[in-house]
């Protein structure tokens, strides 16, 4: 059991930091109860900005990044599971601060660990990861609050992203009309193709600095935070739901109450870390079943483990559209 595998291994060394594919063992893993074989890790922003230092993700160093993962039990200490079971572990502190995804072993503590449910493979659940799940939470707390179709439209900004194409896909087939929002402008025929009825182009639009703007939309899906969250809560119908997802654009949003206390609109904060497994298990048991993404594999691509780092450029700079699988296995 002590054997290599390979590893992504992300260091630091003063104000520097690289990532290093290094031979491990599994007793320079993490403590935790299962021992899991990774088949699929996917690529998010956060792993970009860790792996190549661009923002202060990684909490402790050395760790091995990758925020989400999906494999086969290698050995257990837990009574919840077994050699062989399938599995998916993502959030908590899964490629922060404990050895994450991008390894061909993994070692978790047992409550972390999804079963993988019915009908759903490890590259299925990989297609989805981290921004998938996000994604579903998203929704599941805004309809949670109330919103539903016969209310009006729903923004969805960031959308050629993870997070956003999966969002637009769920929301189509829940009956939504779904508006998104890219700056990428020859891109708008896939978003159609994925469920969304409208497409804004970012730029091209007046965004209304005034505290009220007219009431247009029921919901928004927001990835972006700064200008464009703070646009949103002026543009909201009465009783309107935003669900705060990413930061992409800024960290500051500049409002007033009037949106809150003279339309009631709702700012929900969408925390995928801290998801109790519970909803955790129903969300990924949604995602397999009615809320499957039957278009999202079309538009994932699959990198080999050992061309994993030259992807991580292209996340910094905002230039991937759709979701990337890292093949471990």
């Amino acid at each position: 059991m002590n054997d290599t595998f390979k590893a992504y291994l992300t260091s630091q060394n003063g104000k520097s930091v690289r990532t290093d594919l290094v031979d491990m063992t599994l007793d320079q893993l993490d403590p935790g109860e299962v021992v899991v074989r990774v088949e699929y890790s996917t690529v998010n922003y956060k792993d970009a900005l860790s792996a190549t230092g661009a923002g202060r993700i990684i909490r402790r160093f050395p760790c091995v990044g990758g925020i989400d993962l999906a494999g086969v039990v290698e050995s257990s200490e837990s009574p919840d599971f077994r050699p062989g079971d399938k599995v998916i572990a993502h959030a908590y502190e899964i490629g922060v601060s404990h050895h994450g995804g991008y390894a061909q072993m993994a070692r978790v503590p047992a409550a972390w660990l999804v079963p993988l449910p019915p009908g759903m493979s490890t590259f299925d659940a990989m297609t989805h990861g981290t921004a998938g799940f996000t994604a579903a939470l998203a929704i599941q707390r805004m309809q949670h609050d109330g919103l539903s179709p016969a209310m009006g439209p729903v923004l969805v900004n960031g959308a050629t992203g993870g997070v956003g194409m999966v969002a637009i896909e769920i929301l189509a087939k829940l009956g939504y009309h779904v508006v998104a929002v890219t700056g990428k402008p020859k891109d708008e025929a896939l978003l159609r193709e994925v469920g969304a009825r409208d497409v804004l182009i970012r730029g091209q639009f007046e965004m209304t600095e005034k505290p009220l703007g007219s009431e247009t939309y029921a919901g928004a899906v927001d990835n972006l935070g700064g200008e464009m969250l703070s646009w949103l809560t002026r543009v909201m119908k009465v009783g309107g739901t935003i669900a705060s997802v990413g930061l992409a654009q800024g960290w500051e949003v500049k409002t007033t109450v009037m949106p809150f206390i003279l339309r009631g609109v709702s700012l929900l904060g969408i925390d995928s870390v801290n998801c109790p497994m519970s909803l955790r298990r129903e969300l990924w048991r949604r995602l397999a079943a009615e809320w499957r993404c039957t278009h999202l594999p079309g538009h994932c691509r699959t990198v080999a483990f050992a061309d994993l780092p030259s992807v991580f450029d292209t996340y910094v700079k905002g230039q991937v559209t759709g979701r990337t699988v890292v093949k471990v296995a």
